[in-house]
């Protein structure tokens, strides 16, 4: 069987390919490290370098398309099935709309340095109607510049790369095991941090859409307000907080009398849960998740018995 630098010399740059690819396509396919090893080849003259760019540059380019226009095509409801499958699924929404809404397509030049930020900056290009030429000009630089510094990276360290590679060939089923082992730690551990989120949050108490409807219907002051960073698409007469900020901006006119709804565009309404709970601890008492959150509020809109004309809240003035 050929050891890895044989592999790697004999298929450099189709497995570069295949391997970015799969990668930023969302598997967890680890794509830097062969890069790196790579680098530390071409550096010895036995691996094209410039080709291994090009092969990671193309992958990134095939990959982010399929992304973009999946984006454009099914906006938010493709973001929050990607944020699922995330370790840390309730900021994720939150964090990279923040991320792309103050950036815009420059994001995409340092997105795949970020952990998980990759697929959801090309989801959001799509979804924020970011015309495809100007974000393919941005995501080949992003890309090339990704893939660079791990070329880079391994002719500058060739000798400590030649080492770890050596030792794989000699202990790569053992360094293969470990690796899968603390992996596999820690994302236990993490699985269990949300678990005991979710726990803590479970007796925040949740208001359907269709009961703040009712509510809005009979005309009872609801103030709503929306965690979803510079969304510009809001329930009407939803005020705008910053999960960063303190409470006194937000709760300025207010008494603990008031019935306030909050509302967000993640699973399990957990961002909402939080700002509830810190709102309760302020003793504002009368205070809900709106239960599904803005794509909940979307759904009630179109579906039938609808009056098509979403209920705007009573908002208490500032």
């Amino acid at each position: 069987m050929p050891d890895l630098q044989t592999l790697l010399v004999t298929y450099g740059v189709l497995l570069v390919f295949l391997n970015v690819l799969l990668g930023q396509a969302g598997l967890p396919v680890p794509a830097y490290p062969i890069l790196v090893a790579a680098g530390a080849l071409a550096a010895q003259g036995r691996l094209s370098g410039a080709g291994v760019l090009l092969a990671c540059t193309l992958a990134c380019i095939v990959a982010d398309t399929g992304w973009y226009w999946a984006g454009h095509r099914y906006g938010s409801r493709l973001l929050g099935t990607i944020c699922k499958l995330s370790l840390s699924p309730d900021s994720c929404i939150r964090q990279t709309q923040q991320r792309y809404l103050v950036l815009g397509p420059r994001v995409l030049l340092v997105a795949k340095f970020l952990p998980g930020a990759g697929a959801l900056s090309t989801v959001m290009a799509g979804w924020s109607g970011t015309r495809y030429r100007r974000f393919v000009g941005y995501d080949i630089a992003g890309s090339a510049i990704w893939g660079g510094t791990a070329l880079v990276l391994g002719m500058v360290f060739q000798r400590q790369v030649g080492q770890v590679l050596a030792w794989l060939d000699r202990y790569g089923r053992l360094g293969l095991l470990a690796a899968a082992t603390a992996l596999a730690a820690y994302m236990l551990w993490r699985w269990g941090q949300r678990r005991l989120l979710l726990r803590r949050l479970q007796g925040i108490p949740r208001l359907s859409v269709d009961e703040w409807t009712l509510r809005t219907a009979r005309g009872d002051a609801t103030v709503l307000v929306d965690v979803r960073p510079e969304a510009a698409d809001r329930i009407p007469g939803a005020r705008v907080h910053d999960m960063r900020q303190s409470l006194d901006a937000l709760v300025v006119g207010l008494s603990p009398d008031h019935d306030i709804v909050v509302y967000c565009a993640c699973p399990n309404e957990i961002s909402a849960a939080t700002l509830v709970r810190r709102l309760h601890a302020a003793g504002f008492r009368n205070a809900w998740a709106l239960e599904g959150g803005y794509d909940a509020w979307l759904a009630r809109q179109a579906s039938p018995g609808a009056d098509g004309a979403p209920p705007s809240p009573a908002a208490h003035p500032a």
